[in-house]
């Protein structure tokens, strides 16, 4: 890959709730922890209990919404917290994920739905709907019990312009799709510098959709999008790169504008 496209590469947190475990059933979740009453914890199911705290006053999280929420978790041990293991907040960059594709751990999956943008919850969930009986060694030991501590900062969305809909077959996860794209960051609701080309380099990028390749703005823009469509794309920061921004290319909290082209979609 050329310098120039890793501009366009997903980059997810190193965050423990993205890692091992996500593959745990729920239908196997026990009540270890869960409808801690004393606590005023509620059961959403056996293994997986939360308490709100504020309950927020924008949009509803809904089972497969794109969202961005800023998290504390600590281990879980005799009714109360324990061991800090990771946070975003001490890294100042809440994680921005779709719900309903198994990213998470179950606990989230299950957890997030019907919070609000700007809503805060605890929830405590069971090792079947954690990290099960293999832990994530060496920061979260087996049949832990974990305790997380959510704030839902945005369910953020792509401005999808079309300028030319496409009459082939449509992108879908899993699909190897080819795409020309010219980007530039957006300033005062235009068109600013432009940072990246692969309509310069004469090749359209190609990746695997749903593969965690590109940025989450890329991933919910183009899943639907016919083969042959042309489209501008506006992206938040929350679904490109955030705080932080890309090198000297992509400044912290930037807007990206694309015009793209689904060129093709292998196998369709």
């Amino acid at each position: 890959m050329t310098r120039s496209l890793k501009v366009l590469l997903f980059l997810i947190p190193a965050a423990l709730l993205l890692c091992a475990g996500c593959n745990q059933s729920a239908d196997k979740a026990d009540q270890n922890g869960a409808g801690d009453k004393a606590g005023g914890f509620t059961e959403i199911m056996p293994g997986l209990s939360y308490v709100d705290s504020v309950i927020g006053n924008g949009p509803e999280v809904l089972p497969d919404d794109m969202v961005s929420v800023h998290y504390t978790g600590w281990l879980y041990e005799d009714g109360k917290k324990t061991t800090k293991f990771d946070s975003s907040l001490d890294r100042g960059d809440p994680i921005t994920f779709p719900l309903g594709r198994s990213l998470v751990i179950p606990g989230w999956e299950k957890g997030l739905p019907g919070m609000h943008v700007g809503g805060k919850r605890t929830l405590l969930i069971s090792p079947e709907m954690a990290y099960g009986e293999q832990g994530h060694p060496p920061v979260i030991p087996p049949n832990s019990t974990l305790i997380f501590d959510v704030q839902v900062v945005a369910i953020p969305h792509v401005d999808v312009q079309v300028t030319k809909e496409g009459d082939g077959p449509v992108a879908e996860l899993g699909d190897q799709c080819s795409v020309h794209y010219t980007g530039w960051l957006w300033e005062n609701g235009a068109k600013g510098k432009k940072f990246d080309s692969s309509r310069d380099r004469g090749q359209p990028y190609t990746f695997t959709l749903g593969a965690r390749m590109v940025i989450p703005g890329w991933e919910q823009a183009i899943e639907g999008m016919k083969k042959g469509t042309q489209a501008t794309l506006i992206i938040p920061p929350e679904l490109a790169y955030g705080s932080r921004g890309h090198g000297q290319t992509i400044p912290p909290n930037s807007t990206l504008c694309f015009d793209v082209e689904l060129v093709d979609i292998a196998g369709k």
